[in-house]
């Protein structure tokens, strides 16, 4: 059921509502839509995202919930790729946590998510929607979380690894943990406690007390 005033908030594994238990308030499965025709849309992909997560922040800051200078974005997957990008091409945020992600696109070199195009085929779009190649652009913390037996296609656990030394290597802030035995998703009691422990302790040190 979807929008039932009897459905309850279920907490399960690493979720991002633990930030509740610590006074955050949580924009949950926000949406910022990429829209466009399907051969180009990602063309402007940068450009949406970054203009939908603008008017998340502005609508949420109008609401009176938000501090528009005290905000964190994090995500999974793909959502781990977007916060990548958010932080790669504003300054919207404080930091940022990333868990299981793909940040160099020619590790995917036959398309991804709504990508229909090749490498060969658009080389320098592939460039454009890679963190890893714009790594000296990011000037945001970010925690980078990653299952080392990630058997996804798209997210083997080397995408993790070099968007580490990446950063590392030009001077920027940012924590690497990995998670033995573990794969796309996360399942042991250990590493929920883990993951929690390193994400509530990477905002509370740089989005909550932000500039403290």
């Amino acid at each position: 059921m979807s929008g039932s005033p009897y459905r309850f908030t279920t907490f399960t594994g690493p979720t991002h509502l633990f930030f509740l238990t610590q006074g955050y308030a949580i924009l949950d499965d926000a949406a910022l839509p990429v829209v466009g025709d399907s051969m180009t849309v990602n063309e402007t992909y940068v450009d949406q995202i970054v203009a939908g997560a603008k008017a998340a922040i502005d609508k949420a800051a109008e609401m009176g919930v938000t501090d528009p200078n005290r905000v964190g974005v994090g995500g999974h997957s793909y959502g781990a790729f977007m916060t990548a990008n958010l932080l790669t091409h504003s300054n919207l945020f404080k930091a940022g946590i990333a868990r299981s992600g793909a940040y160099n696109r020619t590790l995917t070199p036959f398309g991804f998510q709504q990508e229909l195009r090749t490498f060969w085929e658009a080389p320098e779009l592939y460039f454009k929607m890679s963190p890893f190649m714009n790594v000296t652009k990011i000037n945001t913390p970010i925690l980078l979380i990653h299952g080392e037996r990630d058997n996804n296609s798209g997210t083997f656990p080397v995408q993790s690894e070099r968007y580490f030394m990446a950063l590392k290597g030009n001077g920027k802030t940012v924590r690497y943990v990995t998670l033995p035995l573990e794969s796309h998703g996360y399942a042991a009691q250990e590493t929920t406690e883990h993951v929690l422990w390193e994400q509530i302790t990477w905002f509370e040190k740089w989005v909550k007390n932000a500039g403290k």
